[in-house]
């Protein structure tokens, strides 16, 4: 064997072993357990308990995860994509006071496409999805977990299970709302933008939302334009039908 076949078989394995030593550090976020401990969150306990306090069970989903969807690269909504979107979810948030079920639904259905749009697998694969959101959205990920599961839970009178309450079904689209928020933020650039006095489309959700605060005598305002009523983002005991 040549001295240059030598080298080269050398290289090639050095690069190797490189490669898969990168990929194990890149896997654990570079210090091991206490690594993915913060990077998760909230959601490392939930593997954890998954796996019945095996944390090393645990850590090695996290890991496959981070391998698989870590490289992920998130792409940027157009604006006037995400202006849709925010208007479809002030509507889901509307709907909920006359039909929780059904804004539920909705939600669930709104955010696994706003999650394929930007760059995530597609809500048909709602596992897949809901895995690289983890990576990416650890934090916010459990509030879409809870909404799905909602949507997708028995309804009242089926016989096929107890049906979700309302007040279930408030708190899961809460939670879920600060997904939906993370999802639909400006890019940097729009972030500079709109400091410089642009109007950011997330302003009309955001005012919706405020209303939680305010008292139940001014919760409501008239669309003079247009001789209607809006619905509130209360979504509290009184405002919501059936509860």
């Amino acid at each position: 064997m040549s001295t240059g076949v030598i080298i080269l078989l050398i290289v090639v394995a050095v690069a190797l072993v490189a490669a898969v030593v990168a990929r194990s550090v890149a896997a654990r976020g570079a210090g091991g357990g206490r690594g993915l401990k913060r990077r998760f969150g909230p959601e490392y306990d939930r593997a954890v308990a998954r796996h019945d306090g095996d944390s090393k069970a645990a850590e090695h989903e996290l890991e496959e995860r981070v391998q698989r969807h870590g490289s992920l690269r998130e792409q940027p909504l157009e604006p006037g994509a995400r202006e849709r979107y925010l208007v479809r979810w002030t509507a889901v948030q509307e709907q909920f006071v006359d039909s929780p079920r059904d804004a539920v639904v909705e939600a669930d259905r709104l955010i696994a496409e706003v999650a394929g749009a930007r760059g995530f697998p597609d809500g048909d694969r709602h596992d897949e999805q809901l895995d690289a959101l983890s990576v990416h959205h650890a934090h916010h990920v459990h509030g879409y977990r809870r909404v799905h599961r909602a949507a997708h839970a028995p309804t009242a009178g089926s016989g096929a299970g107890p049906a979700a309450g309302t007040e279930e079904l408030r708190e899961a689209l809460v939670e879920a709302r600060a997904l939906f928020q993370d999802l639909t933020a400006p890019a940097r650039g729009e972030e500079k933008a709109l400091s410089r006095g642009k109007s950011d489309p997330r302003e009309k959700t955001e005012k919706t939302e405020k209303t939680e605060e305010a008292p139940a005598a001014t919760r409501t305002d008239t669309d003079g334009s247009r001789g209607r009523v809006h619905a509130p983002w209360a979504l509290n005991r009184r405002h919501v039908k059936g509860s």
